[in-house]
């Protein structure tokens, strides 16, 4: 998968040229020699964003109770009400 490299003022006047690339890989886009940004395929996008889990489904995956999880002890004190 190519990596292309355009400066902002290049992707501002080609953007179609830009949008081509991105079909055969992440194109990023440079900010004064720094990347500021990134454009992506949509099907690469999607194939990046499901790949999120939620700790349900973490905990919940085979192998689970082999992950070492240490938490610090939470210290829960009660206070007095006062209703007057």
């Amino acid at each position: 998968m190519p990596i292309t490299n355009i400066s902002s003022r290049e992707f501002n006047q080609e953007i179609s040229k830009a949008k081509r690339a991105s079909q055969k890989g992440p194109v990023i886009i440079t900010d004064r020699g720094k990347p500021s940004q990134v454009l992506l395929s949509f099907d690469d996008y999607k194939r990046l964003t499901n790949k999120r889990r939620n700790i349900a489904a973490a905990l919940a995956m085979p192998k689970a109770a082999d992950i070492e999880l240490d938490l610090p002890k939470s210290e829960i004190t009660s206070k007095p009400v006062d209703l007057i």
